[in-house]
């Protein structure tokens, strides 16, 4: 691998304004939402709290509540993920949070990869201001982002065998992933519109779109070439196959675990249809970003962990199905999380927790890692 290989310091998410709700005013508007569905004048809502550790799009919000309905008492503990307030400066264009949880419950009613149960599901904004939907809160533990799980975490702290097994489960989830929908109209909902011959092709031209708006007037001739490398190395293989259900954002830091088995698969506002590929790639790249960071900062970070040999080898082993032209949707995986991470850091600088860099590839995080990429020098 090159030696440098990321451009710009590590932006802790956790210190980027998410959210302009008021946390009480949010659980008063949750509890009369909450009375107003089940009918129950007592329904009533607490220990509301906003977590801030992992993700930056939807906002997730976790409380207890009890009320009373046909089938009688109803309580535990819960997630809302809400769509973000327009003034939040939003990572996405789109947030349906409609489709997100009809996927979880395609996943949920098809496979064995445990999501969470869906409770309600709310389309309108007049509660909130904004569509949301609850689910059933599930205990496990979340590879952190902040500091990102390799600078030191529960998962370093483990021994070799546990995290072998913790990546071969979580290689084996993502497989299930990609067998829920079983017939073509399964999964047409997440069809992207653009154009295009193949899913693949609708994918890309559905990422140029995104990366247009989010750029927000700014040029990133970095991004820019990465998607001319990526026409100039069409991946023929794995565009001919057959697409699946693809989770989008296929990575650890979505998963929960007890004993280092999954419990929990979560965050689907990037799910659509694809190659296989697209998640595989996308979940070495990810490791691959922390790895990188940790590099870049003299710390060892967990390099054996998610390489592309063995990632493909347990996908192969649980699928049956052989990854090709991994190396091309890895450079997705980085193109496409440096969109990500550009608007993201925009929003802090949005809502002035951070400045701008005067060369806007510097907010590209894994700056160098890409440009060793696309010049062929990034692994050994």
């Amino acid at each position: 691998m090159d030696e440098h290989t990321s451009g710009v310091e590590w932006v802790d998410p956790e210190a980027l304004t998410i959210s302009t709700r008021g946390v009480e005013d949010l659980r008063l508007q949750l509890e009369q939402w909450l009375i107003g569905r089940t009918g129950d004048p007592d329904a009533a809502i607490t220990d509301l709290d906003r977590p801030s550790a992992n993700g930056m799009s939807s906002e997730t919000v976790l409380f207890d509540a009890r009320w009373r309905d046909d089938s009688g008492e109803q309580s535990g503990a819960f997630v809302a993920r809400i769509r973000p307030a327009a003034d939040a400066y939003p990572i996405f264009r789109e947030y349906d949070l409609g489709k997100q949880a009809r996927v979880i419950r395609l996943v949920g009613a098809n496979t064995t990869v445990p999501v969470p149960e869906v409770v309600f599901d709310e389309p309108s904004d007049e509660h909130l201001g904004s569509p949301f939907f609850v689910m059933r809160r599930i205990d496990g533990l979340v590879p952190p982002d902040v500091m990102p799980y390799p600078m030191g975490s529960w998962v370093t702290e483990a021994t070799e065998e546990q995290r072998e097994l913790m990546e071969q489960r979580a290689v084996e989830v993502l497989a299930g992933v990609h067998s829920a929908a079983r017939r073509p109209e399964d999964m047409a909902f997440l069809e992207f519109t653009d154009a295009g011959d193949s899913a693949l092709r609708r994918h890309v031209a559905h990422e140029r779109d995104y990366y247009e708006w989010a750029r927000d007037g700014l040029t990133f001739p970095l991004l820019e070439r990465a998607f001319d490398w990526l026409d100039d190395n069409w991946p023929v293989a794995a565009d001919a196959a057959d697409p699946v259900l693809s989770w989008g954002d296929a990575r650890i830091g979505n998963m929960m675990f007890r004993d280092f088995e999954p419990v929990g698969v979560l965050d689907w506002e990037m799910a659509g249809v694809a190659p296989r590929e697209l998640d595989v790639g996308w979940m070495i790249f990810l490791h691959r970003f922390f790895q990188d960071l940790c590099h870049d900062m003299g710390l060892p970070g967990l390099p054996d962990m998610f390489r592309p040999d063995r990632v493909a080898q347990h996908y192969a082993k649980a699928s049956g199905h052989q990854p090709v032209d991994l190396d091309w949707f890895i450079v997705y995986g980085a193109l496409r999380h440096g969109i990500v991470m550009t608007r993201a850091t925009r929003r802090g600088a949005q809502f002035g927790d951070q400045e701008l860099p005067e060369d806007p590839d510097d907010l590209v995080m894994h700056r160098r890692s890409l440009e060793a990429m696309l010049d062929g020098k990034y692994w050994d």
